[in-house]
């Protein structure tokens, strides 16, 4: 870092304060309220946040935001010396405070006069005379409001005894600093007055600082109505209407109205004339409330409170007056009393209709109000605009949106729907209307409530009270997680299709075919979404009554505790208890279906949970105690928003037959079709035998991304990967199909539904699709055997999942190549080769690493999506190749074979192709702590002697001979990275090369793989530079870290369309950043608002082939200098025994346990390693307790105790690997 001069001119001075710059000391909703009004009249905004709002809404709509610090309130939105400096530093002449936090605090009103800030509110004599409730009811009785019976300041407990034996009981005993619901306490008893006055107490001295507290006369049933209020300062107050808030649940408003019904004339005309009064008396000014409480059987108000701010209700105010308050509040503010007009106060304010606003919580009504915080997978919310352009009489006023974060440290508010209508009637129905068209999904909220409400017979005859919420419930049908189970989510059929080439997986069930018949037993169309429980199944209490089905794994499962069957549909009584406990094998993945499928939302075209993305399904993410699931409607003749194709619900089926059932074993038997790395190119003949004649070992680190096996190690027929890699089964990067037996090393790992769609590595044969669904329910410790089958033949097998034994049609006999093109003087040559039943992989020209080939591939797929053949489901490009995905029963894989032989004739010549190519200029934050963090995690956890470590970038310099360091930032620093292919690994992720190869720095990959690397690392592996979309395993060598080039919700920067921000073909160009500068970019382009410089621009091929002969003779240099490097580095790897170095698993076996007499045992459920040991010998449990934890499938397994009694022996330790059915503890039965 440079020192600037130490001069005092080079130190910027802050702005000088305007009152047209108004900074907004508040969050949601009021933030984003007060900034409209703001920018209406012209003025510059200045938004504050806290570190858990940066990607709020009002952060972005603002002219300049300043972060005030850490999520919790006290460290930012309540910080007065933050707020003020902030304005100080943004020239802010004005604060608002919104409502809540510091809207009412005297000191911070003080500290905005002291500083020659305008604080947008009363004065702080005001907050002070009307904020102690006390001073409050004196001034309002000298005013001549009607007062209910009540209290100064009481002095100890036996003092509220005899008051409230003095006023009459009921009574309310409540804070004088209070508000909100907070610090006041109903008390029908003089028991209830002394138990309550030391919580009350303790309350009002925790939240507000003063343990000051009074007795007020309680009113039931009562009414709360308030009168709106805004006066210039000098005397003049306008009384701008009344509203009823009587509808509340813990004292919080939930719906308001106005003006307030059923409200006697003479009534009304006294509260407005004494909260006039009351104000004057003050000189108040801006906008303020008075609160009364309204006796409907005495016809009687009496004085409740004055609030010295802005009200969360005012906008049921503003529609019916035709006002904007928020304006009236600024320009007062900014332009004195003389920027008001006489009509604001010399007028009689009638309202024009009637306005509802209903709060729309974060908050679970079924557990009494309940906070829910999480992330919001989608918000809906009713427009302002008829379909014609109209008003539609509906307003939002909000803060939350799609991608939200609702966070627990703040106030549960969403966001307030309004309707406006000519009656109070027709206010109501526009309401029930707008909260119908108003959906949030992945938290819990009170919309089902609020709907309801709207037809409440008390509301709508306006007999409603403040009781009247006392007990809430959610009447919306939801089904309740009571207890998650291992690893349980949301999934559908067929997934996510069509997002292959920008790494996005289908996800979907990992057991279709199980998935499909729980589906079909209910009524449900084949892919409507319903639950892939894993291991261990979920506790779910059904507020409705439901028909499910269980089908799969064959876990056991009760309802109220009465055992119920699987593979038939189940009826399931309002308010009861669905368990299911744990598979115990054969089998892993049990499924279940709700007739009417799930209700949750879309995410790019599929409910499938990807958790690893964290999106799709319930929150993006497996099942969590607490979470409320809503079934879809199981009487609809619509279609259903969430099943494929708008699908249709059919009858309830009976029993499925047996030979639609699932056939499980232990020992597997999986068909399999050739291709596309097979024999003889890249394994031997002799290596293909052993892969068909090896009866291979699940290992427990398998995951729905991939079957990690345990088997021989190919002979292989090269020596290595050539430019791609060192390591034989290294190939340039090329999409994958899901059940490919990917060979990462020399250990097979068969893909599924997660895994990526690119990689470097060869698959000798793909998984028929009639079998993937065996994938599913593949156990740790169980074995498979491939059996070849002809390309035909493979779709057929799904009539054959009765069976446990595949039939023995033999392989194509081709080697997985179904045909070629030779090369011509215009075009490489091509093989067309078999990639599964349902995939064809094109590849070009010979196995290097060369940018025509990337454009011919490129112009083979824009060819492909111009002719959109139908059957074509996904089209995935690779550096050399080509993946067209099909559906089989449209179109097969021969046929798409001769289809792209046909376009490749109309296909211009290589030499001819041009595409659009943008610069793109990324940070970098060289040699990253993040990246240090993951080597260290690596050589403490996988490998501590590998050659790359301890520090991937003198491995570069090394294996590329350079002479230092320096030069391998240089290099990268001064290279143009193209991308290749996107979804390297998964979401966006690019693979890339230098365009100029004298840039083109090559490495080998971690052997074995990384198991954390963080999201968005840089790396180098084989020839190509690769940012990680997201956190897991990897294996390129590191450089680096960046920005994301992901986001999930947010739009803005380089997401303005997609939520990938690359483009094929985009150069991408590093400047370097430090590594605080980089979190800073990264939390703003996680917010949607990151910004980075791109210029438009082609790639033509010719050109690049110009470059390349120019520069002929110092690429060839830098290569051959390269070559000597890398055969060097070679040598050392095969003198030290590198490649003897073998990443393949020992087979666990169980040791022999010799258990006490009468005892009874605690076994393994799987192939696992001891997580979590919870017992000791001698402790007492129960049946069904928890005893430990053991991991694998990447998922963490619970062991509950079989019988109660007392542990005798556990035989296990964290760490220890485990065998199926090994004995881990012994338990004596009996107490």
């Amino acid at each position: 870092m440079i020192a600037a001069p130490d001069t005092e001119d080079t130190v910027p001075q802050p702005p000088a304060l305007s009152t047209d710059t108004v900074l907004v000391a508040n969050r949601g909703e009021i933030a984003r309220r007060v900034i409209r009004s703001a920018k209406a009249l012209g003025m510059r905004t200045v938004a504050v946040y806290s570190d858990a709002d940066r990607a709020a809404p009002h952060v972005r709509e603002a002219d300049v935001a300043v972060r005030l610090g850490p999520a919790p309130a006290r460290d930012s939105y309540l910080r007065i010396d933050a707020v003020v400096q902030a304005a100080k530093d943004t020239g802010a002449g004005l604060v608002h405070p919104g409502y809540g936090f510091l809207s009412e605090n005297t000191d911070f009103a003080r500290a905005c006069e002291d500083a020659g800030i305008r604080f947008v509110g009363p004065t702080a004599d005001q907050i002070v005379r009307f904020g102690a409730k006390h001073t409050a009811r004196e001034l309002a009785a000298a005013a001549g409001v009607p007062m209910l019976a009540g209290t100064g300041l009481l002095e100890n407990v036996d003092d509220a005894v005899a008051e409230a034996e003095r006023i009459g009981l009921p009574v309310m005993l409540k804070a004088t600093g209070g508000g909100g619901g907070i610090g006041m306490q109903a008390c029908a008893t003089l028991d209830e007055v002394r138990a309550a006055y030391t919580s009350v107490t303790r309350t009002a001295t925790a939240a507000f600082g003063s343990a000051g507290i009074f007795l007020e006369r309680l009113v039931r049933p009562a009414r709360h109505v308030e009168v709106q209020l805004f006066g210039d300062g000098q005397g003049r107050v306008a009384v701008i209407g009344d509203r009823d808030c009587s509808l509340q649940r813990r004292n919080q408003k939930v719906i308001e109205e106005a003006p307030a019904p059923a409200l006697p004339e003479h009534v009304r005309s006294e509260l407005h004339e004494s909260a006039r009064r009351l104000a004057a008396s003050v000189g108040y000014r801006s906008a303020g409330t008075v609160e009364f409480v309204y006796d409907p059987v005495r016809e009687e108000a009496s004085f409740l409170e004055v609030n010295t701010r802005l009200q969360v209700e005012h906008p049921v105010t503003e529609e019916v007056f035709g006002v904007d308050l928020v304006d009236l509040m600024l320009r007062l503010a900014r332009d004195g009393a003389d920027g008001i007009g006489d009509d604001v106060f010399d007028r009689t304010w009638t309202p024009n209709g009637h306005a509802v606003e209903a709060r729309v919580y974060a908050e679970d009504p079924a557990k009494g109000s309940l906070p829910s915080s999480g992330l919001v997978t989608q918000a809906v919310f009713p427009s302002a605009t008829t379909e014609s352009g109209d008003p539609s009489g509906l307003r939002v006023d909000g803060w939350v949106e799609t991608g939200s974060e609702v966070s627990a440290f703040y106030d549960p508010m969403l966001a307030k729907v309004i309707a406006t209508g000519e009656t109070r009637d027709d206010a109501l129905d526009r309401l029930r209307d707008g909260l119908a068209a108003t959906r949030i999904d992945g938290i819990v909220t009170n919309t089902g409530l609020l709907r309801a409400l709207t037809d409440d017979l008390e509301l709508r005859t306006a007999t409603h009270s403040t009781s009247t919420l006392d007990e809430t419930d959610d009447p919306d049908p939801r089904i309740d997680v009571i207890a998650p189970g291992t690893m349980t989510m949301i999934q559908d059929l067929p997934g996510r299709v069509g997002y292959w080439q920008v790494g996005v997986p289908p996800s979907g069930p990992f057991d279709a075919a199980s998935f499909a018949e729980a589906n079909r037993a209910v009524g449900n169309p084949d892919g409507a979404p319903a639950l892939e429980i894993t291991a261990t199944g979920p506790t779910l209490r059904f507020s409705t009554a439901a028909v499910v089905a269980l089908t799969g794994a064959p876990a056991p499962a009760t309802l109220d505790g009465d055992p119920v069957a699987l593979w038939e549909p189940i009826d399931v009584g309002a308010g009861q208890t669905l368990a299911v406990g744990t598979a115990p094998g054969p089998g892993l993945r049990t499924y279940l279906a709700v007739r009417g499928g799930f209700d949750v939302p879309t995410y790019l075209g599929s409910t499938a949970t990807f958790t690893l993305g964290g999106f799709g399904g319930h929150a993006g993410r497996a099942l969590l105690a607490g979470d409320v699931l809503r079934p879809g409607s199981p009487d609809s003749d619509a279609a259903h928003p969430a099943f494929p194709g708008g699908a249709r619900l059919g009858l309830v089926g009976g029993p499925t037959p047996a030979e639609h059932r699932t056939a499980l074993t232990d020992a597997w038997e999986i068909a399999v079709t050739e291709g596309p790395h097979a024999a003889p190119d890249f394994f031997t003949r002799a290596d293909l035998d052993v892969f068909y004649a090896t009866d291979y070992g699940v290992h427990h680190n398998s995951a729905r991304t991939g079957i990690r096996l345990i088997g021989p190690r190919p002979e292989w027929a090269r020596t290595d990967g050539g430019e791609a890699g060192l390591h034989p089964s290294n190939i340039h990067d090329t999409p994958y199909a899901v059940g490919a037996i990917d060979f990462t090393g020399d250990t097979p790992i068969i893909l599924g539904p997660d895994g990526p769609s690119l990689g470097g590595f060869v698959c000798p044969a793909v998984v028929a699709s009639g079998d993937l669904w065996k994938l599913g329910q593949l156990r740790p410790g169980d074995t498979v055997r491939f059996v070849p089958v002809r390309e035909a033949d493979a779709a057929a097998l799904e009539a054959n999942q009765a069976s446990r034994t595949v039939p023995r049609t033999g392989g194509d006999g081709d080697d997985g190549v179904i045909t070629r093109l030779e090369a011509t003087d215009v075009r490489p040559s091509v093989a067309y080769r078999r990639d599964g039943d349902d995939n064809v992989l094109v590849e070009y020209g010979d196995m290097t690493l060369d940018i025509a080939l990337r454009m011919r591939v490129h112009a083979l797929m824009t060819k492909l999506q111009q002719e959109a053949p139908k059957g074509v489901l996904d089209i995935t490009p690779g550096i050399r190749s080509l993946q067209v995905h099909t559906d089989a029963s449209v179109l097969k894989a021969r046929d798409v074979a001769g289809l792209l032989r046909e376009l490749e004739d109309e296909i211009p010549p290589t030499d001819q192709l041009v595409v659009p190519s943008r610069t793109v200029k990324l940070p970098l934050s060289w040699d990253d702590p993040a990246t240090r963090l993951a080597i260290e995690r690596y050589m403490n956890g996988v490998r501590n002697d590998a050659p790359w470590t301890p520090w991937n970038i003198e491995f570069i310099r090394r294996i590329n001979g350079l002479e230092s360091v320096d030069d391998v930032f240089r290099t990268v620093f001064d290279a143009s990275y193209l991308v290749l292919g996107l979804g390297d690994v998964y979401l966006g992720a690019p693979v890339a090369t230098p365009l100029d190869p004298r840039h083109r720095l090559v490495t080998t990959k971690y052997n074995p793989a990384r198991t954390w690397t963080a999201e968005n690392s840089v790396g180098i592996g084989g020839a190509y530079l690769c940012i990680y979309g997201m956190e897991g395993p990897g294996g390129y060598q590191f450089v680096g870290r960046t920005v994301q080039i992901w986001n999930r919700f947010r739009r803005g920067g380089l997401f303005q369309e997609d939520p990938w921000a690359l483009r094929f073909f985009d150069r991408i160009e590093w400047y370097p950043v430090g590594a605080d500068e980089l979190l800073e970019l990264r939390a703003e382009t996680d917010a949607g608002r990151g910004s980075f410089e791109t210029v438009d621009g082609e790639f033509s091929i010719a050109s690049y082939n110009r470059f390349l002969e120019a520069n002929a003779g110092s690429i060839a240099d830098f290569r051959a200098q390269q070559a000597r490097a890398f055969g060097e580095e070679k040598e050392r790897w095969r003198a030290s025994g590198e490649f003897d170095v073998r990443d393949e698993p020992a087979a666990v076996v169980a040791d022999e346990v010799v258990l006490p007499a009468g005892a009874t045992a605690v076994t393994a459920p799987f192939t696992s390693t001891v997580w979590q040991v919870d017992v000791r010998p001698g402790d007492r449990v129960d049946e069904g307790q928890k005893l430990l934890a053991v991991e694998a499938m990447k998922m963490e397994s619970m062991v509950h105790a079989p019988v109660e009694g007392h542990v005798l022996e556990v035989y296990i330790k964290p760490g220890d690997q485990v065998a199926p059915g090994q004995v881990l503890a012994a338990i004596g039965a009996g107490a």
